[in-house]
């Protein structure tokens, strides 16, 4: 679940790629979606956020110049720079304006999460859950392991993945390609049925230790970890 009291604010103008940085980092706080530069400008000097994730070239006014008002106006707030403009002169000079990071398009989902939460870390905000429950079913998200009960659940690094997701989002239908994208990355170069393969194995270890049903497929429509709150199972 997202710590909803961490806010973020996401300034990029491509509308499909905005969606999709914030459904990522939705998994963790709460964000704000804006399109130009303009409006994030206002937003980043008159409004409090824990985080800034920023593009450079933005119609109105350009990733750099918002950096640098926020920073003429002694505004502190940790700034992620995301762009596609990859050289050496760009890094410095949006570093030399005050950004914390820098991360060049296209990126990988868990470095994107992984730097989000070294800034928020570092401006002493926690993100994380430490532990996820299903049941007797534990997902311990600091050392990435899963007991049933006193049992141990050996998973692999995209088994593990899912079945967070999957958790994080319990009853709600999550499609083959939500999937997809949110554990191995938009710009990855395996397909989709990759995903069949990962959940058939994650399936089988779940059933292994008595979780027999818990990740449903919906023919044609996707997949669902199903859990009643009131169930002790």
């Amino acid at each position: 679940m997202a710590n909803s009291s961490v806010k973020i604010l996401l300034i990029e103008d491509d509308k499909t790629l905005n969606d999709d940085i914030a459904a990522m980092l939705s998994e963790i706080a709460t964000v704000k979606q804006v399109f130009n530069g303009a409006d994030g400008e206002y937003e980043a000097v008159e409004a409090p956020y824990d985080l800034i994730v920023c593009d450079l070239m933005l119609p109105e006014m350009n990733g750099l110049d918002i950096i640098k008002e926020m920073r003429d106006s002694h505004i502190e707030t940790p700034v992620l720079i995301l762009t596609a403009k990859d050289s050496v002169d760009d890094k410095v000079k949006g570093f030399e304006v005050g950004a914390d990071d820098y991360l060049t398009k296209p990126f990988h989902r868990e470095e994107l999460l992984v730097r989000v939460q070294a800034l928020l870390r570092r401006a002493g905000i926690d993100t994380e859950e430490k532990k996820i429950k299903i049941g007797d079913l534990a997902i311990h998200l600091a050392n990435r392991t899963v007991t049933v009960g006193k049992q141990n659940v050996q998973l692999v690094g995209k088994e593990y993945d899912i079945l967070v997701y999957l958790a994080k989002n319990k009853n709600i239908i999550i499609t083959k390609d939500q999937i997809f994208d949110r554990v191995w990355g938009l710009d990855s170069e395996t397909t989709t049925s990759v995903v069949n393969i990962y959940l058939n194995n994650l399936r089988r270890k779940l059933e292994s230790v008595g979780k027999n049903d818990l990740i449903k497929t919906l023919r044609n429509v996707g997949f669902i970890l199903e859990y009643d709150e009131q169930s002790k199972n």
